[in-house]
């Protein structure tokens, strides 16, 4: 049974709030692991506990709110890149645990190493290769971190977030189907 509407949106917005607090509480302390880590897994939350509709739909409003709120990138050409590698990391969770015929841990795990190998790739060849290298005018500073911040910490971090996720899900998803949001 499809969820109505009132309750799309109220899940949505519930895990685009939860989403908003970890990146505000965390990234002016300068933890871009712990930042990135909590952002993967807020996404990989949402696709499984809300679906796929909110998952996309969260995945593209982060990083633009989180520019719009000064906690996320403030070159404005990264953030079409980071919705795409956000949406790849949602897609393949959703498509994986849908479709694989595997026990629960075994397919958490290859969702996690599947997403998170994926959306690095997306995020170095579109930010790293093709903004920074060809596109972008941007001083050798800037372009060595934001080479830096979009090749292995990207891996990391949804790696990490993955594995987070992997632990909860279990733990969230009766909680979720106990609640009014269901």
């Amino acid at each position: 049974m499809k969820a109505s509407p009132a309750k799309w949106v109220a899940k949505t917005a519930l895990f685009l709030a939860i989403l908003i607090v970890f990146q505000a509480v965390t990234a002016p302390l300068g933890m871009t692991l712990v930042t990135g880590s909590l952002v993967n897994l807020t996404l990989i939350i949402t696709v499984m506990l809300g679906g796929l509709s909110s998952g996309v739909t969260v995945a593209i409003l982060s990083p633009v709110l989180a520019s719009i709120l000064g906690i996320g990138p403030k070159v404005l050409p990264l953030l079409p890149c980071i919705m795409i590698g956000n949406v790849v990391l949602v897609l393949i969770w959703h498509y994986l645990t849908a479709k694989l015929n595997l026990p629960q841990l075994a397919t958490y795990i290859l969702a996690t190493i599947v997403a998170a190998g994926l959306k690095f790739i997306v995020l170095y060849l579109l930010i790293v290769k093709l903004l920074v290298q060809n596109i972008l005018a941007v001083a050798p500073p800037q372009s060595t971190i934001l080479t830096a911040m979009f090749s292995a910490p990207q891996l990391i971090t949804a790696l990490i977030g993955g594995i987070i996720a992997t632990v909860l899900l279990p733990i969230l998803r009766p909680l979720m189907n106990s609640t009014k949001l269901s």
